[in-house]
């Protein structure tokens, strides 16, 4: 039987934090997907990361309005984006009593206490809403010392010969790496304070009375419901209703193009048929042919009249031309 007190407060924080993270992600990226889809939130392209992060992270509901009001950081537009952290409240309770339970009983033999999802809850807010500002101008006060240590080095009259794209790789691993470390650090120490919230949580709970076999039995009664075809008709109503109002909402927003932008229609192509297209070049052969001997039996035909002319002109000039003048006599 593994205590509390053998576990570190950081494997203690990970165990809970990590789980209940990807247990409350997906409906809430649902429900993302719809607000963006009907158009009442819209978040910076730049910051799309960072909004992935405070969505899955269950500690973050608090301190959202600390980082966006008291650090001026601006991460989007729209009512959604206030609404979709106010749903995530109960889902995040919700999916930190179902990996409480789990992780109080598997890990810490641990009887766990009644509403025990709500109270890890507002506890990891408070701790977040404290923590997560001071996380974020620490990384960002070293992203930007780091940044001008990087070129203020690179300044240097020996190494003025390097080239710009190895001169911006060089900073970029400067300046990364310095901020990776500072980074990875603050997240272990938050992971410390959440364990160490967990910790003191299950101190105050009494041992499981069950056996392995018992806690066994139990584990898996928690994951059936009570109620299997009311929890079926509830989660398929839910997707199906998500998915209408996704769809419905999706031509509204969708830009339409202009009545003068519009494409030419574009006839389909009768079906190639190897026998019309013979019979079709052979009347095209024949009627080509018969213009052909036209033109050659016209051209004959002038050429003759040509002829003619050309005999008839001759005595006609003679008799026509006026005699030479007599020779005068002396």
């Amino acid at each position: 039987m593994s205590d509390e007190r053998d576990l570190s407060p950081i494997k203690l924080g990970f165990g809970i934090l990590w789980p209940t993270f990807w247990t409350g992600l997906p409906i809430k990226l649902a429900f993302a997907l719809l607000f963006l889809a009907l158009g009442i939130m819209s978040f910076e392209t730049r910051i799309g990361l960072a909004f992935l992060m405070l969505l899955a992270s269950p500690v973050t509901v608090f301190a959202l309005p600390v980082i966006v009001g008291g650090l001026e950081s601006h991460i989007g537009e729209g009512v959604g984006i206030a609404l979709l952290f106010l749903l995530a409240i109960p889902i995040d309770i919700w999916a930190f009593g179902v990996v409480g339970r789990t992780f109080f009983l598997e890990r810490l033999r641990k009887e766990p206490p009644d509403s025990l999802g709500l109270t890890l809850w507002w506890k990891c807010a408070v701790v977040g809403a404290i923590f997560l500002p001071i996380l974020w101008i620490a990384v960002s006060w070293t992203t930007e010392t780091g940044i001008s240590v990087a070129k203020s080095l690179l300044d240097i009259e020996m190494l003025k010969f390097i080239p710009v794209a190895e001169r911006i790789s060089i900073e970029l691993t400067i300046w990364g790496s310095v901020a990776t470390v500072v980074l990875l650090v603050f997240l272990l120490i938050g992971l410390s304070l959440v364990g160490r919230i967990v910790r003191s949580t299950a101190s105050a709970a009494g041992p499981a009375s069950e056996n392995y076999q018992g806690l066994i039995r139990r584990w898996d009664l928690m994951r059936v419901p009570a109620d299997q075809g009311l929890m079926l008709a509830a989660l398929s109503g839910g997707a199906v209703l998500l998915a209408v109002l996704f769809w419905a909402s999706l031509p509204e927003t969708t830009p339409h193009p202009h009545e003068c932008c519009k494409k030419p229609e574009v006839k389909v192509q009768p079906l190639y048929k190897p026998v019309d297209a013979l019979n079709k070049d052979e009347k095209l052969l024949a009627q080509v042919t018969a213009q052909v001997d036209a033109l050659e039996k016209q051209k004959a035909e002038d050429d003759g009249k040509d002829k003619g002319k050309g005999k008839g002109k001759p005595g006609k000039d003679t008799a026509k031309a006026p005699a030479p003048p007599a020779a005068k006599k002396p």
